[in-house]
């Protein structure tokens, strides 16, 4: 585990080829920390399906063509009862929150297509921030304990 010296806050993250190989390690760094740090069972199940829509998002479309480039993955207790996860690429520019909330009231066969991973991302995490820094998207997904979605 990467401890912050200046912080001492607990933290662990990883760096991988941004491909469906990769899928199952991120996966495992982000549940493995959250159980760590006491996230019940329900909260982690949240965290996972959050973080792993974004990081589908970011296989899928960061890296168009046949070049795919990496995506970082930093976990961060921020204090004894939140968890940030931070994910990191340097793909094309995407910020999550400027999409619209999809219209769940239309009827299935004339809803838009895309849009619902977003918008369980926003709806599973306490709170969500995106911003773009030099080549770099970078989100944030803050966890709270005790604040479970489903």
């Amino acid at each position: 585990m990467l401890v912050a010296k200046h912080l001492l806050v607990p933290m662990d993250g990883m760096k991988v080829p941004a491909t469906l190989d990769s899928l199952e390690k991120l996966m495992q760094l982000v549940s493995g920390f959250a159980g760590d740090h006491g996230f019940s069972k329900n909260r982690i199940s949240e965290i996972q399906l959050a973080t792993e829509e974004a990081l589908l998002n970011i296989f899928q479309y960061a890296y168009p063509g046949e070049h795919k480039g990496e995506v970082e993955v930093t976990c961060e207790m921020t204090s004894d009862s939140e968890l940030n996860i931070q994910i990191l690429d340097a793909g094309i520019p995407f910020d999550i929150l400027s999409l619209s909330e999809p219209d769940l009231a239309c009827p299935l066969p004339d809803r838009k297509i895309g849009g619902l991973g977003c918008y369980l991302i926003r709806k599973m995490s306490d709170d969500v921030h995106y911003h773009r820094q030099g080549n770099a998207n970078i989100l944030i997904l803050l966890f709270r304990k005790g604040s479970s979605k489903i």
